[in-house]
């Protein structure tokens, strides 16, 4: 016997042991730190939707399977959803698929349209489960760095793909760096994924979290590029429900087929009870998707100050719950020597950005901060860092 207690796990997996968010999250909770590593919302929800799951479940609908690729009533939502708020036109009944969350639908695509060896191409930092999910279905991860103030770079993506490329994987809204790409940046990389014959994942599960008059396009509504998208949404994210895990995807018919094939042989289905509410939160006006904006540029705001206040002259995020921050200005060259040693330092935890690149960079002094967190945690956690470097 070895002592290595990861002998069995399969090679490709390795470099995919540990994910940062959980090793982070028992580090945060031995030091009693207060978490503003992992992105997710401490406040619930709509209380109407609340409401619609709790009523699935004593009523007995929700209890049992739902229908393979989701709920009529969701599919139809989704549907809904994406006609009145970027024009797209897919028919629930076979170019909608609903997920156990965003990460299980990715995971689909990749595993229904990989072959062992064909090439994804995608920008870095990059949220982490992108390259395991590709070792997973036997393709190869290649990524490019993002440009200077974490902006896409045209040249270096047209440079990287080679004939093997088979996906390109973008996110927009931007996971960690809170970028939100422009309609030039975006017409650039469809001009090169309709080049090269290339399917686009277009992750978007941040669409509605923007700030600052900010206005998220999706890739889908570029000339040529419908036909070769499979666009990615979350409830979690739009709703504050991370917990209840779901998430879909909206594609042409010939590529839907291949994630829905995919998907349908890992958690087959979940989220029975939640679904219903999900698709009654997509019909909710447009106040509550600007509303809740609104809410989370106020903590932005309130954290980009309180990193100011300790000599950090972070990145003002365009969307999603992050702020990334150089922290060079306290002293540290390395991102991940800052991250790891703050919680025993100043009593708060945040995410190396060097977490989401495979390759040395510029990233690798920077940071990533969570803002979706009561205004009583942030003040905790900025008074506590105020102490340690103020």
């Amino acid at each position: 016997m070895s002592d290595d207690p990861l002998e069995r796990l399969v090679p490709r997996m390795r470099p995919y042991a540990q994910s940062i968010f959980g090793t982070m999250g028992v580090l945060a909770l031995r030091t009693a730190s207060v978490n503003l590593g992992q992105g997710f919302p401490d406040t619930d929800g709509p209380v109407e939707l609340q409401r619609i799951a709790i009523d699935e479940i004593t009523s007995g609908r929700g209890n049992q399977y739902p229908p393979a690729h989701g709920q009529p009533a969701l599919r139809a939502a989704i549907s809904a959803h994406q006609r009145e708020w970027y024009g797209l036109e897919y028919d629930p009944a076979d170019e909608v698929v609903v997920g156990t969350g965003a990460s299980e639908v990715i995971a689909s695509a990749l595993l229904g349209l990989l072959n062992e060896g064909d090439e994804l191409l995608a920008f870095e930092p990059a949220f982490d489960i992108y390259a395991a999910q590709t070792a997973l279905a036997g393709g190869i991860y290649r990524t490019v760095a993002l440009g200077p103030g974490f902006r896409p770079d045209l040249e270096a993506l047209a440079a990287a793909i080679t004939p093997r490329t088979r996906l390109l994987l973008i996110n927009t809204p931007h996971n960690p760096t809170g970028a939100v790409y422009t309609r030039a940046e975006l017409d650039g990389i469809a001009k090169l994924a309709i080049e090269h014959d290339l399917i686009v994942l277009s992750d978007e599960v941040y669409e509605h979290l923007l700030f600052d008059d900010v206005t998220h396009l999706s890739i889908a509504t570029l000339p040529g590029m419908r036909e070769r998208t499979i666009t990615f949404g979350s409830g979690g994210k739009s709703f504050s429900f991370t917990g209840w895990k779901v998430g879909w995807a909206c594609a042409p018919r010939d590529l839907m087929a291949a994630v829905r094939v995919a998907r349908q042989h890992l958690s087959y289905v979940s989220g029975g009870p939640f679904q219903q509410a999900i698709a009654a939160g997509l019909e909710l006006p447009r106040d509550y998707f600007t509303g809740f904006a609104a809410e989370l540029q106020d903590k932005r705001d309130y954290l980009l100050n309180g990193l100011r206040s300790i000599g950090l002259d972070p990145i003002t995020p365009q969307g999603t719950y992050f702020i990334v921050s150089d922290v060079r200005p306290l002293g540290y060259d390395d991102g991940g020597d800052f991250a790891w040693g703050l919680p025993e330092k100043a009593g708060v935890a945040c995410i190396p950005v060097s977490a989401f690149c495979q390759h040395r960079a510029e990233a690798d002094h920077f940071v990533r901060w969570t803002f979706c967190k009561k205004y009583e945690v942030l003040d905790a956690a900025i008074s506590r860092l105020q102490k340690t470097f103020s």
